[in-house]
């Protein structure tokens, strides 16, 4: 894909965000919207997937270790062809197998159960570790949330990881920093992130997480990389896309009513 497919992808995943978040009532807009165009590389460009078999043998895996970050992974699912996209309008509704955090026994697509912060990590490694061991070529992609590293859970699979040598691993940290208390400097410093995963032996990347070059170019330098799993740090805007919902942590997990639904779906088709 080019970089305007990819722009229009990134829209259609953001707008399908806020879409289903209105139809529930609830759910996490902040940090959907800032994984959008990550999410969307991976998708539309990177990962090797099918959405006609969804199991098929030797796919790329990605696990949203951030699982309340879930619409934003429903809404390219649904625009890669793994449902029909009106489903998504069923989030969090009771019968829908839509949930608030990714359930890997209900829809395509989705690799790992998630929502306990820093596990979905864990699990990453292992699929790694796994895939080492049987011999597939598939790579697993995770995300993880920068409060999230706030998780021992995390460091203990960041060693694990460095130590077996997976580089047939990337993690994405959205870095946006911000968490649902507020500022995560605030809260309990994060930072600085590249240079903690260094030091458990990773190869480090960072980016700004909303340009699709440098999105793109992470991902080849994880590949071209042996020997040792990649963090890609990306930086990147808390409800990128909808000006009210911009870098403020109060949108954090609270669903646009009626007007602020109609505004953010004009600016982000109007491509504000």
């Amino acid at each position: 894909m080019n970089n305007k497919e990819l722009k229009a992808a990134a829209t259609e995943i953001r707008c399908g965000i806020i879409e289903s978040l209105h139809a529930a009532g609830s759910g996490h807009p902040g940090g959907s919207l800032s994984v959008a165009d990550i999410i969307a590389v991976l998708y539309f460009e990177e990962m090797n997937i099918n959405p006609e078999d969804p199991k098929m043998k030797g796919r790329d895996k990605l696990i949203l270790s951030k699982g309340h970050a879930a619409p934003a992974q429903y809404a390219a699912l649904a625009a890669a062809g793994y449902f029909p996209k009106e489903e998504l309008l069923s989030l969090r509704k009771i019968g829908s197998r839509f949930q608030g955090h990714p359930n890997m026994s209900y829809v395509p697509g989705i690799e790992m159960s998630t929502g306990s912060l820093g596990q979905g990590f864990s699990a990453a490694c292992g699929m790694a570790q796994a895939n080492r061991l049987d011999g597939d070529p598939g790579r697993v992609y995770v995300i993880l949330g920068d409060g999230e590293l706030q998780e021992g859970i995390v460091w203990e699979a960041a060693m694990s990881a460095s130590h077996y040598r997976l580089d047939n691993l990337v993690a994405i940290v959205d870095h946006n920093g911000l968490q649902i208390d507020g500022r995560n400097e605030d809260v309990m410093t994060v930072t600085p992130i590249a240079e903690k995963f260094a030091a458990f032996g990773w190869n480090t990347v960072s980016v700004d997480g909303h340009d699709f070059d440098q999105i793109r170019g992470a991902f080849a330098q994880a590949r071209a990389c042996g020997g040792r799993p990649t963090v890609i740090v990306a930086e990147t805007i808390k409800g990128k896309g909808v000006s009210f919902m911009e870098d403020q942590a109060g949108w954090h997990g609270k669903a646009p009513d009626d007007e602020q639904t109609k505004q953010a779906l004009q600016e982000l088709r109007g491509g504000r």
